[in-house]
Parts: structure tokens; sequence; C-alpha cells
């Protein structure tokens, strides 16, 4: 057996506007979590795969927890085409105001 680590990233977006897309939101978003995946961005999600058969595998499970409503989205590339993923920042803020230094207007 060839070990070619891959990774498969899950992005999603899925609606929250009621309480039972809320819930079926959180329950993915924990489902994911529990599985091993790291968030790399709000939605979007990722997790180390042994082979192309193991990422396969991963994939179908992902279908099998999918919510009702919403897009997912999946990939599954190689450790090395995952490796020359550039990194882009801006400047940092550091002006963020604190909860108790907010005022709330009525």
């Amino acid at each position: 057996m060839s070990y070619r680590f891959m990774r498969v990233i899950v992005m999603f977006d899925l609606p929250s506007v009621t309480s039972e897309e809320k819930r079926e939101y959180r329950n993915f978003r924990k489902y994911l979590i529990k599985n091993g995946f790291m968030m790399l961005q709000e939605s979007v999600y990722c997790k180390l795969a042994l082979n192309q058969n193991a990422s396969t595998y991963i994939m179908n499970a992902v279908r099998k927890n999918k919510p009702k409503t919403g897009l997912i989205q999946m990939i599954a590339i190689t450790e090395k085409q995952f490796s020359k993923m550039e990194l882009v920042l801006g400047e940092t803020n550091e002006e963020i105001i604190n909860s108790e230094e907010r005022v709330v207007v009525i």
C-alpha cells in the first residue's frame, strides 16, 4: 500500500435562520471537529489522510453526516499541493474594543 499523504478540505455554507438549521450547523461543525478536522478559516476545515483510499473514506463519511440543507464542497489534494498554499496576511489591528468598553445604543 502506498502512503501518499492527502488533505481533505471541506468548505460549507449552511443556512442558520431557524433554530433547526442552527442546530444542524452546530452538529455538522461538531462532527467535523470530533473526527479530526481542523479549522483553516470559518466554514473551511481540513483533515490529513494517509492515502487516496483514506481520503475517499473520509469524504464518504462527511456525505453521510451532511445537514438537510446547505452547500458542502470537498476536495482531496496531496500534502505537497497543500504545502504550497500561500498565506497572505493583512495588517493587524490592535485597537480592538473590549467587551467592557462597548456601548449599546438603544
